[in-house]
């Protein structure tokens, strides 16, 4: 008997977010002669990024509004953006608050600039990617959007090209043909995959993406919504299947002991052949120290589909890292003109500078990707719409039951008989740079 029930008990007895109401926010008032940035203090990409647009593209807006930056520490900054909020004294751009649920009562509250509407009057709306707009506003919940995808994370299976060749195995479209695929490398002693089961977040990825292949886009908004049960048979199926996988072995041994970084050496050391993981990895992909099998020997797979199933192979499981917010109370058109500035500017620039993917469309791609980014890129510029992570609706209770009874999928089947054949972590935001 897999220890399932425990995890889908606890997950389906009010682990997912209730919103609720904030403050009452102040009306929008006319903007102020300068552009005031509140981030955390760990991340400078964001900061780093306005500041070469200042001297560049955005130039002409620094010198009517310029650019005044603040900072607070991440493991306090939602409570500093309560207190501000409850002040009504919210900068003019910040990042965005941690949980949907807090953002949620910053929307309520009628604090944040509506960015749909701001953006189309601005006319660049089309600059925001539409895997990455479906993305924001299935998380918030919205019709609309309430911020910018300053990062934009695919997931999926990366996979050793040269393993797969010379084991004649195509990158999988079904799932059918993901376990097949496994039991084929696992017959000629390779081990298929390559998961961090002691952080139990990349197994409970994998539970999510069948849920969502199988039931659909929004099987866990039904959840969430109180129309399903994370305890239902059909949700429990996509547990059972992921540990099904650990009871053949498949992830090796031990998996519980195996962090972030001994799962993405074990992979970029050719000791597995499938590796599930987020763009956010490409740092690692692309060093060519820690990279031993090489950057062109990694393919990318989309999670695959479900026979039978209600989703599609194109939606594509992605977060938005750390995306930003604008407050309402003192937007006006200096401020507007930052807004028009950043999201026309701010894509090729952080790719340009730092290597990373965000939701706006580009430009002018910077020549000489590695083939991992362009890949990537080219999966997010396509894709027509996203699904959320896991536990993107789940408090944040919730989710840190969830994580560690993960772990007992693919470990306890594996130890236990059965019929069938024998730290880091993104946070509730989705961050890019898991904690």
């Amino acid at each position: 008997m897999r220890r399932i029930a425990p995890l889908v008990a606890v997950l389906g007895a009010g682990a997912l977010l209730l919103t609720g109401c904030g403050p009452a926010g102040g009306d929008a008032t006319a903007g102020s002669g300068k552009f005031t940035y509140l981030g955390q203090t760990e991340n400078t990409t964001i900061i780093g990024t306005l500041k070469t647009l200042a001297t560049d593209q955005c130039a002409a807006e620094e010198k009517a509004a310029p650019l005044t930056a603040d900072k607070s520490a991440g493991p306090q900054f939602d409570q500093k953006l309560q207190l501000l909020a409850g002040q009504d004294a919210l900068s003019n751009m910040l990042m965005a608050a941690g949980t949907p649920s807090l953002m949620k009562q910053f929307i309520d509250a009628d604090q944040l600039v509506d960015l749909s509407a701001e953006l189309d009057e601005l006319g660049v709306s089309d600059k925001i990617l539409p895997a990455a707009e479906s993305t924001i506003k299935a998380l918030y919940g919205e019709d609309t959007l309430y911020s910018l995808p300053t990062e934009f994370n695919i997931e999926g299976f990366r996979y050793n090209k040269q393993i797969l060749a010379d084991n004649g195995i195509e990158a999988p479209a079904t799932w059918d043909d993901l376990v097949a695929a496994a039991a084929t490398l696992d017959g000629a002693g390779v081990q298929p995959f390559s998961a961090a089961g002691k952080d139990g977040w990349p197994i409970t990825r994998l539970v999510g993406d069948y849920i969502a292949r199988d039931l659909g886009p929004d099987a866990l908004q039904a959840v969430a919504d109180g129309d399903a049960k994370l305890t239902d048979p059909e949700y429990v199926k996509a547990a059972d299947e992921v540990a099904a996988l650990g009871e053949a072995g498949y992830f090796g041994e031990a998996i519980g002991s195996i962090d972030y970084n001994a799962a993405i050496k074990e992979f970029l050391t050719g000791k597995s052949a499938f590796f599930y993981m987020g763009s956010w990895a490409l740092a690692n992909f692309n060093d060519e120290e820690q990279n031993a099998i090489g950057a062109d020997n990694i393919g990318f797979a989309p999670f695959p589909g479900v026979e039978g199933g209600q989703g599609a192979i194109d939606q594509v499981p992605a977060n938005v890292g750390v995306p930003v917010m604008f407050a309402k109370k003192g937007f006006g058109e200096s401020q507007a003109a930052w807004l028009k500035c950043i999201v026309s500017n701010y894509g090729d620039a952080v790719l340009n500078e730092s290597g990373v993917v965000s939701g706006f469309a580009l430009d002018s791609p910077p020549a000489g990707l590695p083939e991992t980014t362009q890949i990537v890129q080219q999966q997010i510029q396509d894709a027509p719409s996203s699904i959320l992570w896991f536990e993107a609706l789940f408090t944040s209770k919730g989710t840190s039951v969830s994580r560690p009874m993960a772990v007992g999928l693919p470990a306890a089947a594996s130890a236990e008989p059965s019929s069938r054949n024998s730290s880091r972590q993104p946070t509730t935001r989705g961050d890019s740079s898991p904690s």
